[in-house]
């Protein structure tokens, strides 16, 4: 028996777990990658939401959090994640093939999602690295659209081969079934690299402190204002903690699903 026949027969369904299949697999660079997979008929979830993806472990599933990169009407699961060499789960997830079977957890769950935010004009979504996964998702939402006039994503990453889904945010989600118009006139996406030559550099701080964050195309003021302005924030742990004491300091409140704010990060990823 093959070693990946044998992997796949450690694979049982659970209460909390389904079995799916990978069904495709992009490598960005040598450590980034996305895949998808099957989605089952019953599995709901809200856009930006998280859900456990595993592989057989030690007497027990391997798990780990992965936020959904797919929109929520998509008949597949997409996912980004790093690849760490020596991770207990992302050395193994990481040598997947279409084909394969993974375990997904049964209950989506997670604080990225617009009814955590109080109603607002611009919706900024800040992220680094991987981070940029649950706002792929609810930028392909229709239903930001209705809430917000302006939608940005901010991806800030090491080098310009981390920026995965460029061309597709690039080109304003040109393409979506659900809202290409709506993205042409309300989406904006900015990339920023700090340790290559890009057309913008720097870290989402230093955006926000030259200016540079609210150029064009955006409208509005050059500065976050509470009264007007919802923020999202995924990635590293020192840039939300960062931003999330500038943003508190203006005036921002964080929320949550039993209580809408201002501005909301993923608890579950912050610890």
């Amino acid at each position: 028996m093959s070693d990946r026949i044998a992997e796949a027969a450690k694979l049982a369904p659970s209460a909390s777990l389904t079995v799916e299949e990978v069904r495709s697999v992009r490598h960005w660079n040598a450590h980034l990658f996305s895949f998808t997979i099957t989605r089952p008929p019953s599995f709901r979830f809200r856009s930006g939401e998280f859900v456990m993806i595993g592989l057989p472990g030690e007497g027990r599933p391997l798990l780990r959090a992965y936020s959904i990169a797919s929109p929520a009407y998509a008949d597949e699961l997409e996912f980004l994640s790093i690849k760490v060499p020596d991770g207990p789960l992302t050395s193994r997830l990481q040598l997947i093939q279409p084909g394969d079977p993974v375990y997904l957890g049964r209950k989506p769950t997670g604080t990225l999602v617009a009814d955590a935010l109080l109603p607002g004009k611009r919706l900024f979504m800040l992220s680094t690295g991987t981070g940029l996964a649950p706002f792929l998702s609810l930028a392909r939402d229709p239903d930001i659209y209705e809430r917000f006039n302006q939608i940005v994503i901010v991806h800030c990453v090491r080098q310009v081969s981390d920026l995965a889904f460029r061309d597709e945010l690039e080109s304003q989600l040109a393409g979506d079934p659900l809202v290409q118009d709506q993205a042409l006139l309300q989406f904006h996406y900015l990339p920023t690299v700090t340790r290559e030559p890009f057309r913008t550099t720097g870290r989402i701080d230093a955006l926000i402190d030259d200016g540079s964050l609210f150029g064009h195309p955006l409208t509005g003021p050059t500065a976050f204002d509470p009264e007007n302005d919802r923020i999202m924030m995924c990635g590293s742990m020192a840039m939300i903690r960062d931003l999330q004491a500038r943003f508190e300091e203006l005036g921002f409140k964080e929320g949550s699903n039993a209580s809408p704010g201002d501005f909301v990060i993923e608890r579950a990823f912050v610890g």
